[in-house]
């Protein structure tokens, strides 16, 4: 990477800013000039109709130009040269340009694509990668995950790429036939894929992937949470209650289901509830129960006490209750319908 890709990289040109700032048009192209270090150099700083910018240092005493601004590893009197001359673009990147999310192009039109359709920007939520974002949607799941990578973790191949993660379905082999596509990186390859966003795959493509991502999460889930009646009286709260706050440990959201399986005597789902809030800081512990965060539940529905017993659910499958558990929508409907 040159210094003014350097430089340049996640923004784009505002043309109509060129003419103001001070450069010239010639044909297609813009032309800044601008003599610094008291003027032992000059800068030659252009920018092409597509928006990439190039440039030249002249040594304004030879009226050649100055090679050694390229140089990898320059003494200190090239460094405070290159410092100066990275400056100047740095300057014109402050008033002609404006910030991208992502540094290649395709990336930035899918984000855009997504900002559009799904009222939601990407989250760069990592201290240690500033380049990766999270697409979430309303309910705080993810749907996208753009991150950037060597592309030779993912495909023959040298250099950073960007990728986008995109969850699809439970046999994800079928879109590994198309070129661009890979296994998902660092995600769950059964139902995650990878695509390498530099043109390889259209952009209506990815647009159609990116929708089922979205429509594949925007969808409930569904749980079964445990509640020890022996530590709290559940069942005098919901005779005068119809909301709850809950110990939250698992990776709930806003919408989901959950049912509340009673323990000993009762020892059966007694309730089912609707998740309204999550993550609601909440720091206690004592000897039973050691809390971080809270959820807020919402009831939705009684159970009479053994209809939905634990024989009920092991002969759905579910063999243990020791904690919250994740079900399917249709073990969940044959519990509605028990």
């Amino acid at each position: 990477m040159n210094l003014e890709e350097e430089v340049f990289k996640k923004s784009h040109v505002l043309f109509a800013k060129l003419k103001p700032y001070g450069f010239l048009k010639n044909k297609d192209d813009y032309i800044y000039t601008k003599n610094f270090m008291n003027n032992q150099f000059t800068a030659q700083i252009f920018i092409d109709k597509q928006g990439k910018v190039s440039g030249k240092v002249y040594d304004l005493e030879t009226k050649d130009e100055y090679p050694n601004i390229r140089l990898k590893h320059p003494g200190s009197f090239v460094i405070s040269v290159q410092e100066a001359y990275k400056n100047i673009l740095k300057d014109i990147k402050e008033n002609c340009f404006e910030e991208n999310y992502f540094v290649y192009d395709q990336t930035n039109r899918i984000t855009e694509y997504i900002i559009k359709k799904y009222q939601t920007k990407p989250l760069f939520l990592w201290e240690n990668a500033k380049n990766n974002a999270a697409f979430k949607n309303q309910y705080g799941k993810w749907f996208g995950l753009v991150v950037c990578i060597d592309k030779s973790k993912i495909t023959k191949g040298e250099g950073n790429c960007e990728i986008i993660d995109l969850k699809l379905d439970n046999d994800t082999s079928k879109y590994l036939k198309h070129k661009g596509i890979y296994p998902a990186y660092h995600l769950n390859k059964q139902n995650w894929v990878s695509i390498i966003l530099d043109g390889t795959l259209e952009d209506e493509k990815i647009q159609k992937l990116i929708d089922i991502s979205y429509n594949l999460v925007n969808s409930k889930d569904y749980w079964i949470v445990p509640a020890n009646p022996k530590y709290y009286d559940i069942i005098t709260h919901f005779e005068h209650d119809k909301t709850i706050n809950w110990k939250q440990s698992s990776s709930v959201h806003v919408k989901d289901i959950v049912y509340l399986y009673v323990g000993s005597p009762y020892s059966s789902v007694l309730y089912k509830c609707e998740v309204t809030e999550v993550n609601i800081p909440y720091a206690y512990q004592d000897e039973n129960v050691s809390m971080k965060h809270i959820m807020h539940l919402k009831l939705l529905k009684k159970y009479e006490p053994g209809k939905i017993s634990f024989q009920a659910l092991n002969n759905l499958g579910i063999k243990a209750i020791r904690g919250p558990r994740k079900i399917t929508e249709e073990i969940a409907r044959k519990i509605d319908n028990n």
